[in-house]
């Protein structure tokens, strides 16, 4: 890769090519939000990436970067992983897709059994909205009620995304029936569940790791109260642990939906939970879907779940993640600047946050995107860490921060961040992203 350090201005033009014909034709312009142009620097960070190989990507102009993002979630091996790769171009040769039943839907199903504590019943799908918004309905359907409440990110269909600012286009009534809930917060939760609450769907953890106690607390705050718990484990399936959040913390949802990491980089989402709330899959509750068997997804499943247990990869990601993340949060502190900028979460992956007391918290986390990606690093805020990320990718990004975090306390203490910026700063997301504890419980 040539010497991490030396500052380059990446030449993207063909990206910007691309970006120009995307316009005319694709709405937004992505398919997936976190890797639009609206989440990187525009004028200095590329667009399109072109191919993979272990922690490294290439963009479509030919620059080569060390990737911190890793798909935004599933590349948990790394690109283009040997074994993966091989599972899948062996079942290639077989077919993708049948017009019966595939027996790797059997075998599949199986391992996760094996490895997923509350997995008594197992669902395929492709992806994560599909899983989660399945688990929704489920949990309506087993307790007669009809209210949910949340708390993180569950995907893009009605329920959830109607708590968002983004939820034009959803029935009032449908919006009516979800609330947001404060994470690390049981007194709020507790002031919510109502004799209507049908679950309460969170992800254990998105950065902020459970209060000691939080997550047993809200097991049995949902089964005094008759509402199923969800545990959405898109992010810390096979990454805290092969079992994920419940093997780690030791609490076991009532049903609990996974997607990222499972397959390395393939389509595949999965649905599990008890055996007695699953059983209204048989004819009560409808979920089905063409692609839901696609062999290829399950053989790269069968595959990457090998791999995570032999290769032992949930500790190697926290022993590399934890290097990042303690690096940074030294540098910060030799410089004065642990009281505006962290480095936060469990090990696996962990984001770097920006307080508003430093400047615009948008500008801040720009100004650094911009300038790892001068350094061939690609970064949108976290690092999402890969088996193929090792000490040596970890001491570059380290190396980079070291040169870069005095500058931005420069540039801070001048008020001069949005200056230095070369292109237009990152967007939020959601303007607004939850109305917590909306609907209490009326007592």
């Amino acid at each position: 890769m040539g010497n991490p350090l030396a500052l380059r201005d990446p030449v993207i033009d063909e990206s910007e090519l691309l970006y120009e014909r995307a316009l005319e034709i694709i709405p937004a312009v992505t398919q997936t939000l976190a890797k639009g142009p609206g989440q990187h620097v525009r004028g200095v960070s590329p667009k399109y990436l072109q191919r993979g190989k272990g922690a490294r990507v290439w963009d479509v102009d030919g620059n080569e970067y060390v990737d911190w993002c890793m798909g935004i979630g599933p590349i948990v091996l790394g690109y283009a992983d040997p074994a993966v790769d091989e599972a899948i171009r062996r079942q290639l040769d077989d077919g993708i897709t049948f017009s019966l039943m595939h027996p790797l839907e059997v075998e599949v199903a199986e391992r996760i059994r094996e490895l997923v504590p509350n997995a008594e019943s197992v669902r395929f799908s492709k992806t994560g909205a599909d899983a989660t918004s399945a688990a929704v309905r489920l949990a309506r359907a087993f307790s007669g009620r009809d209210r949910v409440l949340c708390c993180g990110y569950h995907g893009w269909h009605d329920w959830y995304i109607s708590t968002t600012d983004r939820r034009r286009g959803i029935p009032g009534p449908i919006a009516d029936l979800t609330s947001t809930i404060p994470y690390n917060d049981t007194e709020a939760l507790a002031r919510s569940l109502g004799p209507d609450t049908a679950c309460v769907i969170l992800e254990p953890v998105v950065f902020e790791p459970p209060q000691p106690g939080y997550l047993a607390e809200v097991q049995s705050l949902c089964r005094q109260n008759g509402t199923l718990l969800i545990f959405d484990e898109m992010w810390t399936g096979f990454r805290l642990a092969l079992g994920g959040a419940q093997e780690f913390f030791g609490v076991s949802p009532d049903l609990a939906t996974y997607s990222k990491a499972i397959a390395n980089g393939m389509p595949l989402s999965v649905l599990t939970g008890r055996r007695d709330v699953m059983s209204l899959l048989e004819r009560e509750v409808f979920f089905f879907t063409t692609f839901g068997g696609e062999a290829l997804s399950l053989a790269a499943a069968l595959a990457c779940m090998r791999s995570l247990e032999d290769l032992d990869v949930p500790t190697h990601l926290a022993s590399i993640g934890k290097k990042v993340k303690d690096g940074y949060n030294r540098i910060a502190e030799s410089l004065g600047i642990s009281g505006w900028t962290r480095c936060l979460g469990m090990d696996c992956r962990t984001i770097v946050t920006f307080d508003a007391s430093a400047g615009d918290p948008l500008l801040l986390r720009s100004f650094v995107q911009q300038e790892l990606v001068r350094r061939g690093h690609l970064w949108s805020g976290t690092h999402t860490v890969s088996f193929s990320h090792g000490d040596a990718e970890a001491d570059q990004l380290l190396a980079a921060y070291r040169e870069i975090l005095p500058e931005l306390k420069s540039a801070a203490e001048k008020g001069e961040v949005r200056r230095r910026l070369q292109g237009e700063p990152v967007e939020p997301v959601f303007r607004r992203t939850a109305h917590f504890d909306t609907k209490p419980c009326r007592t």
